[in-house]
């Protein structure tokens, strides 16, 4: 390496540690910042990334054609999708989806710090991704204390080649990382980084009493938030939320349904009602209120409809169960109410009344005071899920 591409690199990494800085509000501790100076990004990355661009577009960047471009990339507190539409390349852009990606620095060490990590603990990590995240944990606790799982054979691939090519040889392991990898349990940290919808059982029982396990979570209402739960002598795990991290969903959880396709069919007769809930202030509302209602309303999900091709109907917001049994839809005309009582058609088909829990849930969270993530938390163990507000003693089931 030249003087002047060291140069470059240490100048990326600098600028890198001070935007993690700024999202900490504080210098990263000692221990990581020594790790991220020995570990530089742009190395775990592959020649060809994608960015976002107008409409949140993924715009391929080649460091071949770009390479200032990649490179200012491969050290901006930025996600840097590596791979799309699970290796497939689409033939229009506009289809693209990212599958796997680094993700911004910012929250990478903000999770490895959160681990609590100390010499001699073992990790296991859900989602090898490029490498990086494993190297950092590689140099502060040694490759012997740590294993990556990937589910796709060719990012698992990439992640073991870049460790290999920067000194690093944690285990690299190819497998369904909702399994966790019970041949080198038990661990005393497991840390995610892709979202959940659910806490993989497995994982609890592969961490000993007294471990961590971070996650990102994902709930089909909302995106967001970061679980962490600390496992007991009793088989369950608890722990709450710090708020707001999306990452992408994990495979093996993934759903593909599609409203109108899936849910809604021509023989079904819905029952006709009214509501003056806005729709717009549980589907399309701030963050915090979206998790809360998640976390209530526990297995529904929603999407907007604008402009249907319906009478009187400018936009409407669709509300069904994950197993499609039941479905409401909320109509809005297009008309403002300046008197403050606008009331919206709302159409319920099933043998639950999805508009009714959503209502309910509303109401719940104002009575409660409008709780965000850091008051709510989850407790899972064989069973299933609790989820729960402010103290495990009142919580609820989580379908």
């Amino acid at each position: 390496m030249t003087t002047h591409q060291q140069g470059l690199e240490r100048a990326g990494v600098r600028v890198l540690l001070q935007a993690v800085s700024r999202h900490l509000g504080r210098d990263l501790a000692p221990d990581w910042r020594e790790a991220a100076e020995a570990t530089p990004r742009h190395r775990f990355l592959p020649d060809r990334v994608w960015l976002s661009g107008d409409d949140d577009v993924l715009v391929p960047c080649d460091r071949g054609h770009e390479p200032d471009h990649w490179f200012a990339a491969a050290y901006a507190d930025e996600p840097v999708v590596t791979q799309i539409n699970d290796g497939q390349d689409p033939e229009d852009l506009a289809d693209a989806s990212p599958s796997s990606s680094a993700s911004a620095p910012s929250i990478v060490f903000q999770m490895l710090e959160l681990l609590g990590l100390a010499p001699g603990m073992r990790v296991l990590e859900i989602g090898a991704g490029t490498g990086f995240n494993a190297a950092l944990l590689s140099h502060r606790l040694g490759d012997t204390n740590v294993t990556t799982i990937e589910i796709d054979p060719t990012v698992a691939e990439l992640a073991r080649s870049n460790l290999k090519a920067n000194g690093y040889a944690p285990a690299v392991v190819c497998g369904d990382g909702s399994l966790g990898w019970s041949g080198e349990a038990p661990f005393d940290r497991v840390v995610a980084t892709c979202s959940v919808r659910r806490v993989p059982y497995a994982w609890i029982e592969q961490t000993r009493p007294g471990g961590v396990i971070l996650t990102p979570w994902c709930d089909d209402w909302s995106h967001g938030g970061l679980l962490r739960l600390t496992v007991g002598d009793d088989g369950t795990a608890t722990g709450r939320y710090t708020p707001d991290s999306a990452f992408m969903l994990m495979r093996t959880q993934r759903r593909d349904l599609r409203l109108f396709r899936d849910v809604v069919m021509d023989e079904h007769v819905p029952d006709e009602s009214t509501t003056t809930l806005d729709p717009w202030a549980v589907a399309d509302s701030e963050f915090e209120t979206q998790f809360a209602l998640g976390h209530r309303l526990g297995d529904l999900w929603y999407a907007w409809h604008h402009d249907p091709d319906l009478d009187d109907v400018k936009t409407r917001l669709w509300v069904a169960t994950t197993d499609g049994d039941s479905w409401a839809a909320v109509d809005w005309d297009g008309t403002e109410d300046t008197e403050g009582t606008e009331r919206y058609t709302v159409w319920q088909h099933g043998p639950r009344r999805l508009w009714d829990e959503v209502e309910t849930a509303h109401r719940w969270w104002l009575d409660n005071d409008r709780p965000g993530p850091s008051r709510l938390g989850l407790t899972v163990g064989p069973g299933g899920h609790q989820a729960w507000l402010d103290d495990p003693t009142n919580a609820w089931p989580l379908p």
